[in-house]
């Protein structure tokens, strides 16, 4: 009779951990950007540790908020998903408010809180990437056997899209649309549906990106940056000088000659041509390696949660990898020459305190996603292990204890998914 108690006590005092795989690289990203802001930024200011002294305020302050969402628990996140919708809607009209909204160069994309400027796209990648798991938890059935619930979450990013093109802001519209398709496709979306609004929307996009003459530019010196050297293809044939002065093993740390005042915003978008310059190769490898550690053991962890049927954790952080795996392929993409320029940081390396805050909550669910996971594994072994013996003496199997499933009849087959059935989950390999 005091089995069950203490049974239930013990399941609930059982606790997880954070993978030391995702906290190794994610520790790794952020101490390389301490050194490398310092490095970059050392001749940019009159005072040469002053956006030093920036970067570990906010990465100090970016560490405490991601301990804060370390200590919450998911559900609570995922009951307030409709507040961020709401707040990634108000935030992106904030920005237009007058004597809130700043403006730079003609973009709308800042809001002042005194202190500092504030970019708030980086608060919706996070708030929207949590609103949009929680969608796909609810209608994952409809998702996939429906029209109108696959349009839905891309008519909220469209309405996301317009206001940050009024900033204007096309690298973050273009990457918040990736997310979304992303998300789509791994959380079950039917794919030939998913490719009438591509086909759509990809004309649309590239209509935009040309509309403004601007980011035509970039597009014709990204083609061929030393036609123009010291005009439109000014940025990037300074970024390729720079990796290219690299060669195999760097000139060594603090070296880099392209960084005197010759590489624009060199402590921010074109961090990563310091590196290649200071750290060559070798240093340019490392940091891919990171992120593709870094974003490869998010999905595997998020394969896990499906697995588990914890479905809110898995696609938050099917959406924390590709938001980060993208943003980081792009930053590089832009240093190398192989994408055109656009104003995205390295997260967790790029000076900014808009991006570091956000990247480091980012961090922080995914090291909640985490700690759930183990701590349900944990759980799922001990009542195994309780099922094993019953209370009669008799030794069992945890699968004898299990309720016997009806097999669907083949109508039910044919009519597919419904929320009035349990939807069959895909399998995927356990990788250690």
């Amino acid at each position: 009779m005091n089995d069950t108690p203490r049974q239930a006590t013990r399941l609930e005092a059982i606790g997880g951990r954070f993978d030391p795989w995702l906290l190794g690289a994610m520790l790794a990203l952020a101490s390389l950007g301490v050194v490398m802001v310092a490095s970059a930024s050392i001749y940019q200011h009159g005072n040469p540790f002053y956006y030093l002294i920036r970067h570990g305020m906010f990465l100090v302050a970016g560490a405490g908020l991601a301990w804060w969402v370390t200590r919450t628990e998911l559900k609570s996140i995922e009951a307030r998903n409709h507040l961020l919708l709401l707040g990634c809607v108000v935030l992106l009209l904030l920005v237009f408010v007058p004597g809130l909204g700043v403006s730079v160069k003609g973009a709308h994309r800042w809001i002042n809180l005194g202190v500092s400027n504030f970019q708030v796209v980086e608060v919706v990648k996070v708030f929207f990437i949590v609103w949009l798991a929680s969608y796909l938890v609810r209608f994952r059935d409809e998702v996939n056997a429906t029209w109108a619930a696959m349009l839905k979450p891309l008519g909220v990013v469209v309405l996301l899209v317009a206001l940050l093109l009024m900033q204007p802001d096309f690298g973050s519209s273009s990457l918040l649309l990736a997310i979304t398709a992303g998300m789509l496709v791994l959380g079950g979306v039917n794919m030939p549906r998913m490719f009438g609004p591509v086909l759509v929307g990809l004309p649309i996009l590239a209509v935009i990106a040309i509309a403004e003459p601007y980011r035509m530019r970039r597009l014709t010196s990204f083609s061929d940056p030393w036609a123009d050297p010291f005009g439109s293809g000014y940025q990037l044939t300074n970024a390729l000088m720079a990796i290219g002065r690299g060669e195999w093993s760097g000139i060594g740390l603090g070296g880099s000659v392209l960084k005197l005042n010759y590489l624009p915003e060199v402590h921010t978008d074109f961090i990563f041509s310091v590196i290649g310059e200071e750290l060559g190769f070798v240093g340019v490898c490392l940091v891919v390696a990171l992120y593709a550690l870094l974003v490869g053991r998010a999905f595997v962890i998020g394969l896990r949660c499906v697995e588990m049927r914890r479905h809110f954790a898995g696609y938050v952080a099917f959406g924390v990898a590709l938001w980060i795996g993208m943003q980081s392929f792009v930053s590089m993409g832009v240093n190398l020459g192989l994408l055109p320029t656009k104003g995205l940081t390295l997260p967790l390396i790029s000076s900014g305190g808009s991006s570091i805050l956000m990247t480091c909550v980012a961090m922080g669910l995914l090291l909640r996603v985490s700690y759930e996971l183990e701590r349900t594994q944990r759980q799922v072994a001990l009542r195994g292990e309780a099922l094993q013996t019953t209370p009669s003496g008799e030794t069992r199997s945890p699968a004898d204890a299990a309720p016997a499933t009806p097999a669907p009849s083949p109508s039910e087959t044919l009519r597919g998914t419904s929320r009035l059935r349990a939807r069959v989950e895909p399998t995927f390999e356990r990788i250690a």
